[in-house]
Parts: structure tokens; C-alpha cells; sequence
């Protein structure tokens, strides 16, 4: 088993969590997050059964990331 931990810190991350939330409830094949908040800390768990599987889970985690992070410096 695969295992990453992204820890997402500052201003986005309750944003961040309320949005990575229902997307690591989904049933997917070969992976399973999960999403919580540690102090003001946003921190993603991925277990996944291969490196090609994580990667993807990884890779669609930080581009949800990324896109709350760009709403918030629009919106502010």
C-alpha cells in the first residue's frame, strides 16, 4: 500500500478542507482519503494500491488546492 500526507497551512486551508471533504468520500478504485483539520492545518491522507494511482489521487488533490487557493486571492 501507497501511502501520501499533504499538509495544506495558511488562509486556504478550512477552504481547502471543506472542498477536498466530499471528493475523499467518493468511492474510487485503488484509493481512499481522507480529509481533517489539525489546529489551522488542512491534512489530506491518500492510501492507494499502486504508485500510478496515488499519483492521480495526489495530482487531483493539489489541482483542487490550487484552484480554492486561486479563488481566495481573487476574492480578497
Amino acid at each position: 500500500m501507497h501511502r501520501a500526507v499533504l499538509t495544506i497551512s495558511g488562509p486556504s486551508a478550512a477552504d481547502a478542507a471543506a472542498a477536498l471533504g466530499p471528493e475523499a468520500g467518493r468511492d474510487l478504485p485503488r484509493t481512499s482519503s481522507s480529509v481533517r483539520m489539525d489546529g489551522g492545518d488542512c491534512v489530506v491522507e491518500t492510501l492507494a494500491a499502486d504508485s500510478s494511482a496515488l499519483r492521480a489521487a495526489v495530482n487531483s488533490c493539489l489541482e483542487c488546492v490550487r484552484i480554492v487557493e486561486d479563488i481566495g486571492r481573487i476574492t480578497r
